[in-house]
């Protein structure tokens, strides 16, 4: 398991130019909106109230970094796919997010995160693909696996893996609540700044 010793939200960026230039591991998370990024993070951190849950979709719109253990960075980006922003601030995110994800030296890997309850839609589908294209590695998480019987939950576990053509070894059914998931999800990220 990955020891977090120390963690700490660093700053938001909204322009690629200001980002930090120190050279850590980055390990970005990218999500639909209302889809639990926040609550993945502070899971991950051990801590309950580092990254803010917003009760409003389509909040985050800057690359948030936390620093953790003075040595690598998660970066929350902002969520797709939430219909009521306007066209405008899409395009911007999307300026913003597509060439950190393509450009980043520092960036190891994405963690992308696609509701359990549902199943994995357009744009999920899409960056998936885009990130796959672009040789990044992936982690998909399944997020509110304790929402669904286990036995409904293993069942949106398999059709997810089907609609997006995923190596099981890359996925992770994951619960804030019971903390289902977070082991291998850490194990992952480990992998990835490490190597």
């Amino acid at each position: 398991m990955m020891k977090i010793t120390e963690s700490a939200y660093l700053a938001s960026y909204a322009s690629l130019k200001s980002l930090p230039t120190n050279g850590f591991p980055e390990i970005a998370f990218a999500g639909r909106s209302n889809v639990g990024k926040s609550s993945l993070i502070n899971s991950l951190l051990g801590r309950h109230r580092l990254a803010k849950i917003s009760s409003t979709p389509g909040k985050t719109r800057t690359l948030n970094y936390y620093l953790v253990n003075r040595a690598f960075y998660f970066v929350d980006l902002p969520g797709y796919g939430y219909a009521r922003v306007a066209k405008k601030e899409r395009l911007r995110w999307q300026e913003l997010v597509e060439p950190y994800l393509l450009d980043r030296p520092a960036l190891r890997g994405v963690v992308q995160l696609i509701d359990l309850r549902h199943e994995p839609m357009k744009s999920d589908i899409e960056l998936l693909e885009w990130l796959s294209f672009h040789d990044r590695p992936v982690l998909i998480v399944l997020t509110k696996a304790d929402k669904l019987a286990r036995g409904k939950a293993k069942a949106s576990f398999l059709k997810a893996r089907r609609i997006l053509g995923a190596d099981e070894r890359h996925m992770v059914m994951f619960s804030a609540k019971t903390g289902q998931g977070k082991d291998p999800a850490q194990r992952w990220i480990r992998e990835r700044i490490s190597s």
